[in-house]
């Protein structure tokens, strides 16, 4: 993986990160202003749809994202078997003995 490539890959995911925080933040200001009277949640039921529309947004760009990871993780490791990958997979989850 290219340092370019890599280094937006961080962003996008700082930056998913980060409105998935505010998004939620959000979200939980509308719910405990809804909680106070549940007539308000005609008021801002609209509101609350578009956070949680920002949620399943960031949800699909990290799924995007992870199918991108791994067709380059995926061209990287062709040459191995399935066994290969396995022994391979299996050597580093094996606990370290120092």
């Amino acid at each position: 993986m290219n340092d370019k490539f890599k280094t937006h890959l961080e962003e996008a995911i700082t930056n998913i990160h980060d409105d998935r925080k505010i998004a939620a933040e959000l979200l939980q200001d509308v719910a405990e202003y809804i909680g106070k009277n549940k007539e308000r949640h005609k008021d801002v039921g609209q509101v609350a749809a578009k956070y949680l529309e920002t949620l399943q947004r960031s949800n699909e760009q990290l799924v995007k994202l992870t199918g991108m990871l791994q067709k380059t993780y995926d061209k990287e490791f062709e040459g191995l078997t399935p066994g290969d990958k396995e022994s391979l997979y299996d050597h580093l989850e094996a606990p370290k003995n120092d």
